[in-house]
C-alpha cells in the first residue's frame, strides 16, 4: 500500500514537470521555423520627375511666340521651340507628345515684350488646363530696355519669379517646369551686327539697352553692353537658384546662354531673334534637358 502510494506520487510528479517543460516552451517561443508567406513586392515610388509628360503649356516672351521667325515684325507660334507644329523645327511638345498629341495637349501663353513682371498671369492662365509640363523662357525683355538704368533690378527679377512658381505650386502641386536660360545678349549683338539690313530694324528699338549705336565700339558703348551682359548673367543665376529650390524644376544648366547662335540660327528680318532653324536647336536643348535620367 505504501509502495503504491510513492510509485503514484512519482508518476504525478513527472506529468507536472512535462506539463511545466511545455508551458515554459510555449512562454518563450521556440526555434521552429515561422509558416511561409509568399513576400508582397514593395511598391515603386513615384518618380519626381516624369520623362514623358503627357501635356504642355508654355510661358515667357516673343522667343517662345517665335517672333520674326517666319515674317517681319510678327509672331509664328508655329515655328515655335515649345509648342509649334513646324516639321522644320520639331517643338518639345511634338518630340513628347506626338504630332496629334501636341495639337490637343500643348498650349503657347508666351506674350512677345512681356517681362518677369508678367509671369505670375501666364502662369494662371496656363494652370487652367493643369498641364504636367511648364516651360518657361523669359528675362530677356528684362535687360532689353531703352537704358540699362532702366533694366529689371536683380532683386525684383527674383522675387517675380518666386511669386510665380509659388503661384504654379498652389495650383499643381505636382505639375514639372523646365527653365531656359537668358540668351548670350552679347552674342547676338556681335553676329548680328554684321548684317545691315539687321541694323536697320534694330533703329526700330528692339533691344536698345545691348543694340543701340550698333558699330560703336568707344568706351562708353562697351560699358554699355558690358553692364546689360553682367545683368543677363545676374538673372540666369537667379534662374537656376530659384529652380533648384523646386524639386520638380529643371534649368538647363546655361545651355541656352551657352549656345553659339549663328547667322544660320537667327531670324533673316531682325538678326536677334531665333530663326526656324534656332527654334529647332532651342527644341533640342530643352527636349534633352527634360527627357535626361538626371538634371
Amino acid at each position: 500500500m505504501r509502495k503504491r502510494s510513492h510509485r503514484s506520487r512519482a508518476v504525478l510528479a513527472v506529468a507536472v514537470a512535462a506539463a511545466l517543460g511545455v508551458a515554459g516552451c510555449d512562454a518563450v517561443g521556440d526555434n521552429s521555423p515561422a509558416p511561409s508567406r509568399t513576400a508582397r513586392p514593395s511598391p515603386k515610388p513615384t518618380p519626381l520627375w516624369d520623362r514623358s509628360p503627357s501635356s504642355v503649356a508654355a510661358v515667357g516672351d516673343s522667343i517662345t511666340r517665335a517672333f520674326d521667325a517666319c515674317d517681319v515684325l510678327s509672331d509664328c507660334p508655329e515655328a515655335s521651340w515649345a509648342t509649334g507644329a513646324s516639321p522644320e523645327v520639331d517643338s518639345l511638345a511634338v518630340r513628347l507628345l506626338g504630332r496629334a498629341g501636341a495639337a490637343e495637349r500643348s498650349w503657347n501663353y508666351a506674350v512677345t515684350g512681356a517681362r518677369m513682371a508678367d509671369l505670375p498671369a501666364q502662369i494662371a492662365q496656363a494652370v487652367r488646363r493643369k498641364p504636367q509640363l511648364v516651360t518657361v523662357m523669359v528675362g530677356a525683355n528684362d535687360a532689353c530696355r531703352a537704358t540699362p538704368s532702366a533694366m529689371t533690378p536683380v532683386s525684383e527679377f527674383r522675387a517675380d519669379f518666386e511669386d510665380a512658381l509659388r503661384s504654379l505650386r498652389r495650383a499643381l502641386p505636382k505639375a514639372q517646369v523646365f527653365v531656359a536660360s537668358v540668351p548670350n545678349l552679347k552674342r547676338l549683338w556681335s553676329e548680328g551686327r554684321a548684317s545691315p539690313a539687321g541694323k536697320q530694324v534694330w533703329q526700330l528699338g528692339i533691344c536698345p539697352s545691348m543694340l543701340g549705336d550698333a558699330d560703336a565700339l568707344d568706351a562708353a558703348a562697351t560699358e554699355r553692353r558690358d553692364t546689360v551682359q553682367k545683368r543677363v548673367e545676374d538673372y540666369n543665376k537667379v534662374l537656376a537658384e530659384v529652380c533648384a529650390e523646386d524639386k520638380r524644376c529643371r534649368h538647363d544648366g546655361g545651355a541656352v546662354y551657352d549656345y553659339r547662335f549663328g547667322t544660320a540660327q537667327l531670324s533673316r528680318w531682325d538678326y536677334f531673334h531665333p530663326s526656324v532653324n534656332g527654334q529647332a536647336r532651342l527644341a533640342e536643348i530643352a527636349y534633352r534637358t527634360v527627357t535626361a535620367e538626371h538634371p
